[in-house]
């Protein structure tokens, strides 16, 4: 074959490609169109659907699980349709057959990966935890502030937040404190051997019982715990609603109320020695100085 005959050959076969291209043109801007409106439709559908569930459902992350799955489907089916409006049936089969391959391959080269989504999804629909809830889990402590299906996002109070894989959550002890709705203080002081200790008990009991954030249908209770060197141990259990008051505002008052309340009914909190003598000294020097 020389030549001539070659540049025939290809020159026939570009004729016969760019006839077919242009015969295809058609049913590419269909294709393209209809890609078009499923992209459309998938984002008013998730959109519609997501403002329905939250009718219905207060699973703020299995609403979101919902609405991206719904979306990623209806992409799914104007791709196929498209491709099949040009004629690629093959490719449609061959498409499903690589993405099943491909997404047994990703398992395994991606384990960690896919056991987030995993994970994601079952906290999605068994609810361990909920947006909003106060939680303690792999060693961090916050209100959760968005479930995704890769990570659970807290809020630490401090300023920063942490993302912790959804696997850890799902698979580790979570502390979730606000499903119940309550949560109990627990303070801990000492009082002088000298005290009758029912009547401590008591005057502790009653301080702490008129904080306006106390539960009222929860007791107050008072333990004695050791005897110490110099002072006798105590604790104190109250219950607040940790969404009305935070646990550390709640200690700090409840702490105010007993010293208050035991320096009115002459009941010595226990401090060192030492510290009475430097309060002593202090006081001296001012009365030099004055």
């Amino acid at each position: 074959m020389d030549f001539s005959q070659a540049a025939d050959l290809i020159y026939a076969e570009l004729v016969h490609w760019s006839r077919a291209g242009i015969k295809l043109i058609p049913n590419l801007g269909l294709a393209i169109l209809i890609l078009i409106v499923f992209s459309f439709l998938s984002r008013w559908v998730s959109r519609w659907g997501v403002r329905g569930l939250n009718r219905v459902s207060h699973n703020v992350s299995l609403i979101n699980l919902a609405g991206a799955l719904a979306r990623v489907l209806l992409m799914a089916v104007g791709l196929f349709i498209a491709l099949g409006v040009l004629g690629l049936d093959k490719t449609v089969a061959s498409l499903l057959t690589g993405a099943g391959i491909l997404a047994l391959a990703v398992g395994f080269a991606f384990q960690d990966l896919t056991a987030n989504f995993i994970s994601g999804t079952m906290i999605a629909l068994a609810r361990p935890i909920q947006v909003g809830d106060t939680v303690e889990t792999n060693g961090y402590t916050g209100k959760v502030i968005d479930i995704k299906l890769r990570s659970v996002v807290i809020d630490n109070g401090q300023g920063q937040t942490v993302e912790i894989p959804s696997k850890d959550v799902f698979q580790k002890p979570i502390t979730n404190y606000s499903r119940i709705g309550q949560r109990r203080i627990e303070l801990a002081a000492n009082v002088s051997y000298l005290d009758d200790l029912d009547r401590t008990q008591q005057v502790a009991q009653q301080a702490v019982r008129q904080l306006p954030f106390v539960l009222p249908d929860r007791p107050v209770d008072l333990y004695y715990k050791a005897f110490g060197d110099n002072s006798i141990q105590f604790v104190v259990w109250f219950w607040i609603d940790p969404i009305k008051t935070s646990p550390m505002a709640a200690s700090s008052e409840g702490m105010k109320a007993i010293k208050k309340a035991f320096s009115a009914n002459q009941i010595t909190l226990f401090f060192p020695t030492i510290t009475f003598d430097l309060k002593q000294k202090l006081d001296e020097s001012r009365a030099i100085d004055s």
